[in-house]
C-alpha cells in the first residue's frame, strides 16, 4: 500500500509546519487549528476545544465498528539543536519527541481513509490530543466528553517514534509496552541567609543534593533486581545568586514502573527520603510533595495487537515488522482503555499501539563507526528520518485502521470482536 504522492506531500507540509511552530502542553491552539483544518477539508465533522485544545474529527460510513486514531499536539520545553533546515522557530521549545511526525501521519492516514469510499464501513474518529507530555491531556479529553462525541470506540490506535530503523514498526510479544509513571513536584524548605554565614541558615540546597543521591537507593537497594523501576530527578532549582543561601529548593521527580504497587512503593520512598533529609537538616517545616500527574502502564489488547501486526506484515512486509521489548518510557494513552473506565464508562475499549522507527541508515552507520548513540527522544538533537518514517507511519496507521474496522471480513482486528 503506497501512499499517493499528493497525500504524502501534504503530510510533509503538515509536519514541517508543526515542527517550525511548536507549542507547549496546554497552549496548542495553532497546532490544533492545523489538524482541524485538514480534517474539515477531507469531509470530517470537526469539534474543537475538547479537554483543552483537543480536536475530534468524525467520518461515518454506515453501520460498523468505531475506530479512534490518536496523535499528540504538544511539544517539549527543549531548545532544538538538530541542524534541520526546518528547525523550531520558537526559542526553547521543540518537537523533540516526534509528536509532529505522529500528527502528520495521522492527517495523512485520515485523508487516505476519507478517499477510500468503498473499502470500509463504520466510524473513524481522528483525535488530536493536547498535553500528553504533562500526562493530563487524555483524561482531560475523556472528562470533556470525548466518548460522548464518538460513542465508545471498539478500538483506539496510536503509534510512537522510537530509535529503530526508519521504515520499520515494532509490536510487543505480550505484556506491557510502556511503563506506568508518576510525576512528582517537591519543595524542601530552609532558612535563607548569607553565604558567608551558613551556620545561621538551614541550607535546602544541601538537603536537596543529599535527597537526590539517597533517592537512587529506592531503586538500587529497595527494589528486587528483577523488579523494573526508574527514578529520575529531572529538575533541581534553588536560589538566584552565589552569595545567598535560599530558603527553598524545588525538585521535579519522575517515577516509572510496570506495576502499580511498585509505583506506590517508590512514591512512599520519595516522601520518606525527603522528610528524612528535612528532619536531619532541622528544616523549619516538612517538605511539600505533590503528585502532579500519573498514568498506568500501557498494555495493548493481545487479540487486537495480533491483528494489527498481521496487517502491518501485509502492508509493509515481514522484514519491516519487528519485536518490541517493554520500555520504561511512558505516556497517558492507557487512560483511553480499561484503565480509564471509571472516567469514560467504557471498560471494553481495546487499545492498539506500536512503535515507529525513525533512524536513517546513514545515522546507524555513523553510530556504528563512532560508537556514539543516535540522539533519541527528548534530546535537543532528535532528528527523525522524515523521508522514510512519515510514509511508513501513514501506511501503518491506515492499515491498522482498516483491520480494526473489519475490512478483512472479521468483526474487528483479528476477527475477535469486542
Amino acid at each position: 500500500m503506497a501512499v499517493p504522492a499528493d497525500i504524502l506531500r501534504s503530510a510533509v507540509e503538515c509536519c514541517l509546519d508543526v515542527h517550525l511552530h511548536p507549542e507547549l502542553a496546554g497552549a496548542e491552539e495553532r497546532t490544533a487549528g492545523v489538524l482541524a483544518g485538514r480534517l474539515a477539508a477531507d469531509g470530517y465533522a470537526v469539534t474543537r476545544g475538547v479537554g483543552g485544545h483537543g480536536v475530534v474529527g468524525l467520518l461515518r460510513r454506515g453501520d460498523g465498528p468505531t475506530v479512534l486514531l490518536r496523535a499528540e499536539l504538544d511539544a517539549l520545553p527543549v531548545p532544538e539543536d538538530s541542524g534541520l533546515a526546518y528547525a523550531s522557530a520558537v526559542p526553547g521549545v521543540a518537537h523533540a519527541c516526534g509528536h509532529d511526525l505522529h500528527l502528520a501521519a495521522l492527517a495523512g492516514a485520515a485523508r487516505l481513509l476519507a478517499r477510500d469510499t468503498a473499502g470500509w464501513r463504520g466510524t473513524v474518529a481522528v483525535v488530536g490530543q493536547p498535553a500528553e507530555e504533562t500526562l493530563d491531556g487524555a483524561l482531560a479529553m475523556l472528562r470533556g466528553g470525548l466518548y460522548d462525541l464518538t460513542g465508545p470506540p471498539d478500538a483506539v490506535l496510536a503509534q510512537h517514534t522510537a530509535p529503530l530503523p526508519a521504515g520499520t514498526v515494532a509490536h510487543p510479544d505480550g505484556g506491557p509496552l510502556l511503563a506506568g509513571t508518576a510525576t512528582v513536584d517537591a519543595v524542601l524548605h530552609g532558612t535563607g541567609g548569607h553565604a558567608g554565614a551558613p551556620h545561621l541558615t538551614v541550607d535546602p540546597v544541601v538537603s536537596a543534593a543529599a535527597a537526590v543521591l539517597r533517592m537512587q537507593t529506592l531503586v538500587a537497594r529497595e527494589r528486587a533486581p528483577a523488579e523494573q523501576a526508574v527514578l529520575t530527578v529531572g529538575r533541581l532549582a534553588a536560589g538566584a545568586e552565589a552569595n545567598v543561601i535560599p530558603d527553598r529548593a524545588e525538585l521535579g521527580i519522575s517515577l516509572r514502573a510496570f506495576d502499580e504497587g511498585t509505583l506506590d512503593r517508590l512514591l512512599a520512598g520519595v516522601r520518606r527520603v525527603l522528610a528524612g533529609e528535612a528532619a536531619a537538616a532541622g528544616a523549619p517545616r516538612p517538605p511539600e510533595v505533590t503528585v502532579r500527574a500519573r498514568s498506568r502502564a500501557l498494555l495493548p489488547d493481545a487479540d487486537l495487537a495480533a491483528g494489527l501486526r498481521s496487517a502491518h506484515v501485509a502492508a509493509l512486509s515481514p522484514a519491516r515488522v519487528l519485536r518490541w521489548q517493554p520500555a520504561t518510557a511512558a505516556e497517558d494513552f492507557a487512560w483511553f482503555g480499561p484503565a480509564g473506565a471509571e472516567v469514560h464508562g467504557a471498560p471494553g475499549v481495546r487499545l492498539g499501539y506500536w512503535m515507529l522507527g525513525t533512524v536513517s541508515a546513514s545515522a546507524r552507520r555513523e553510530a556504528a563507526r563512532t560508537g556514539r548513540a543516535v540522539p533519541g527522544n527528548h534530546s535537543p538533537r532528535f532528528a527523525p528520518d522524515l523521508r522514510t518514517a512519515l510514509p511508513t507511519g501513514i501506511e501503518a496507521l491506515a492499515a491498522a485502521a482498516r483491520r480494526a474496522l473489519g475490512e478483512d471480513g472479521g468483526t474487528g482486528a483479528g476477527g475477535a470482536g469486542r
